[in-house]
């Protein structure tokens, strides 16, 4: 069977600005694959991250050096080998899984979930802000089970002080985008353990994070920017208590189930997260945050507008994908 490739860039602008400790941004930038076969065509999202080196160019240029591969039809498990981890595979890899899906009939969460698909409970996201500014946002999202705090700038201890008092019925997720420092991470720790929070995700930079190993997590303490595939698990071991898994550091859902496999077989909890993308996005994401800890799949909610036909969100809650969008 033949195949061919499209690759375009989409954008989707943001509902305000997203601000992290390294920047902001008013735009979603995405990349999306489109594999057809004659029959059917299957669709995959990934979003280049400059964090990770990656621009709209260069995945561009990683998918084209592969197209003549995946047009003579190349499957899941020799992509893993024909390109390197990173938001150029997810596009692909998924959009084979859509593809394989549509022909064959079968949903692509009967071959990698044990059970009928469910909705799940996402994190939403409090951008980083001032004081003020990020207490009114969480007032604003109090009704949400749970929320994700972006932080990493000074004076952190007092942002989710505030952040706690405004929305005293939500369980928290701090986010410190590598944004501490070995100085101040054990005082904001112990803000966070004051208010019960949840997890911490990414304190210190990584290959900056020997300490953790050292000093006490009063709350656990999750790796992000530390984690991309299976060989980064053993340096993880004793720095940190659970792992962020998202498709575009993976490099798509096929790499990313061999990860979970092998963090829940490590002891790591398990928290499915994603980049500011739309539904096409959080789709496969979403097979995998059924039986996770923490779900972080709320990009949609960060955008003007999603594609359409898109998740269905109500409040936190986000319904599994139907066919028409993917898997």
């Amino acid at each position: 069977m033949s195949y061919s490739m499209k690759v375009e860039i989409e954008r989707f602008p943001i509902a305000g600005v997203f601000r992290i400790a390294r920047g902001a941004r008013t735009e979603a930038q995405v990349v999306t694959c489109t594999i057809s076969n004659g029959t059917a065509s299957g669709r995959g999202e990934c979003v280049p991250y400059p964090r990770y080196g990656e621009t709209l160019d260069s995945v561009i240029a990683q998918m084209e050096k592969v197209r003549d591969l995946v047009e003579r039809g190349i499957t899941r498990e020799d992509l893993l080998e024909a390109m390197p981890a990173g938001a150029a595979r997810n596009a692909i890899d998924c959009a084979l899984w859509d593809v394989e899906a549509k022909t064959s009939g079968k949903r692509v969460y009967e071959h990698v979930c044990n059970t009928p698909l469910r909705p799940v409970t996402t994190a939403a996201t409090i951008s980083l802000g001032s004081v003020d500014e990020m207490a009114e946002a969480a007032r604003a999202n109090a009704t949400r089970p749970l929320l994700k705090v972006k932080v990493g700038a000074d004076n952190d201890a007092a942002r989710i002080h505030a952040v706690a008092a405004s929305a005293p019925n939500s369980r928290l997720i701090i986010d410190a985008n590598e944004g501490w420092t070995a100085e101040n991470i054990q005082e904001n720790l112990l803000a966070c353990a004051e208010h019960k929070v949840a997890l911490v995700e990414q304190p210190l930079p990584a290959g900056e994070d020997a300490i953790l190993a050292r000093i006490p997590h009063p709350v656990p303490i999750c790796a992000d920017e530390s984690l991309h595939t299976v060989a980064d698990l053993p340096d993880l071991k004793g720095r940190y208590d659970a792992v962020n898994i998202k498709l575009d550091k993976t490099g798509g859902l096929t790499a990313a189930i061999i990860l979970h496999r092998e963090a829940r077989a490590s002891g790591f909890s398990i928290m499915i997260g994603c980049m500011v993308g739309s539904s096409l996005a959080m789709a496969p994401a979403l097979l995998l945050a059924q039986d996770a800890d923490f779900v972080d799949l709320d990009g949609p909610l960060l955008l003007k507008e999603d594609r359409e036909p898109g998740l269905k969100y109500t409040g936190s809650v986000v319904t599994p994908p139907m066919p028409e969008l993917w898997g």
